[in-house]
């Protein structure tokens, strides 16, 4: 207690001392923009804008200068960004052997040792092009299932249509994104909606323990989509929705390997005003068998998902609605049915594979109070584990409830209070000593 105590005083003078002046990440550099622009409330929730900058490919300029020539037009800067988490986390989780700590101790996390330190480079390649890299720095917390590395990187290369006999909507643009990630799926090479369908863009930034947090947020990552990938996603868009079919391996960034595109992923969704609310809905799909990053053997890749968001206001506070609903079948090697405590080094938990469809209903809401500063959220989850007990139900229970509090210090400065506590016949003593089925997490996320 006295940890967190003193955790909270830092936090309170860091939010005390701040300064006014924001430091604008990589692509406000691009546009001249602030990082508000782009997000719903904070980031990495995108609003109207942000999905139509993404949709483009990150190519739109703004007040930065241009290298300019014959069939050239890029920054004149390479623009950069750094991404940073610091904080506590204390879970139920099983404690440590000494001196070996676990979240069940209570930890301290900084960048790059359990807390994340990313760079960012990117931006506008030519007209209809752009990149985006994620290097990630740092490794696995021995004892843990948090890693504090990621690396991404992807290629956009959208062609806006003008087609007068076929009537294309001004604005829709097509192409391919060449596409490789070690912990965001499938659906990284494009993905605009804020219901956790891809792991980056959800309302809770801190994933949490084994990604508690983010889990009892979406369905999506409650069955496990996120993980190794590397893949061509086909992609048209515009205002109105998207359609993304991508052909991928579970082999990502990390991985090394040679990809021969054994899985299939498609999603589309769409747009659209709902009594001024800016509401969107879709559908995933994943299928087929891929080689796994690290491993000898192919495993399925099987799962549905259906999601839905509503972004607007009631009165003067920001307001955002998300629900997603998604099952993955029972199978020997689906990816996306697994029990993850058997991943935890030391765990009890031998079963991998689920012996049932797994499945969850996720809902969620995020007030801004304050707005431009302070939110509340909270998420209710609806799970079954895939999971049989022994001397239990042969498709465990596991639901959840997270409540979730931000302060934003600056545009690109947020401090967070995420707590997650799960319920159902999934945690027995094995599962609950694996994972810890009480999350309690205090954040600093800081991106420049």
């Amino acid at each position: 207690m006295k940890k967190i105590i003193l955790f909270l005083a830092g936090i309170m003078a860091a939010v005390t001392l701040a300064s006014e002046v924001s430091a604008l990440p990589l692509f406000a550099r691009q546009t001249g923009m602030a990082c508000s622009a782009c997000h719903f409330q904070h980031f990495p929730m995108l609003n109207g804008f942000g999905r139509a900058f993404k949709s483009a490919g990150y190519t739109m300029m703004g007040a930065q200068g241009k290298v300019e020539g014959e069939g050239l037009a890029i920054p004149n800067t390479l623009n950069m960004a750094v991404l940073t988490t610091a904080g506590y986390e204390k879970t139920n989780q099983a404690a440590g052997n000494s001196p070996q700590k676990t979240t069940g101790d209570g930890a301290f996390y900084v960048p790059g040792t359990g807390g994340e330190l990313s760079l960012f480079l990117g931006g506008r390649v030519s007209e209809n092009a752009g990149f985006l890299a994620e290097i990630g720095t740092g490794g696995t917390v021995a004892g843990t299932t948090i890693s504090a590395a990621h690396s991404s990187a992807k290629l956009p290369i959208l062609f806006e249509l003008t087609v007068p006999q076929l009537k294309v909507p001004e604005g829709t643009r097509a192409g391919v994104i060449p596409f490789t990630t070690d912990d965001h799926g499938a659906s990284y090479g494009f993905e605009v909606l804020n219901t956790g369908a891809n792991v980056v863009h959800q309302m809770n930034a801190t994933p949490g323990l084994n990604g508690a947090h983010r889990a009892a947020f979406s369905a999506q990552q409650y069955i496990g989509t996120a993980g190794s990938a590397t893949g061509l996603a086909f992609v048209a868009n515009n205002s109105t929705g998207f359609i993304n079919l991508t052909k991928y391996d579970q082999t990502g960034i990390a991985g090394g390997a040679l990809a021969v595109l054994g899985s299939t992923y498609v999603r589309v969704a769409g747009m659209f005003d709902l009594a001024g609310w800016d509401a969107g809905a879709g559908i995933q799909i994943w299928r087929g068998n891929s080689a796994v990053a690290g491993a000898s053997t192919y495993a399925d890749t099987r799962a549905t998902a259906i999601d839905g968001q509503m972004q607007g206001a009631l009165g003067n506070m920001p307001v955002g609605f998300y629900a997603s609903y998604a099952t993955a079948p029972a199978g020997t090697t689906n990816t996306y049915n697994m029990d993850p405590a058997a991943a935890v080094p030391g765990s009890a938990v031998l079963v991998t594979y689920g012996t049932a469809t797994k499945s969850a209903l996720n809902i969620s809401v995020e007030v801004g109070v304050i707005p431009e500063k302070v939110t509340l959220g909270a998420a209710i989850r609806f799970g079954k584990s895939g999971v049989a007990i022994v001397g239990g139900a042969s498709n465990a229970s596991d639901n959840a409830i997270m409540l979730v509090a931000t302060y934003k210090l600056a545009q690109n400065m947020m401090a967070s209070f995420s707590l997650t506590s799960a319920s159902g016949g999934y945690w027995d003593a094995a599962h609950r000593g694996a994972l810890g089925s009480g999350t309690t997490t205090i954040n600093l996320s800081t991106l420049f």
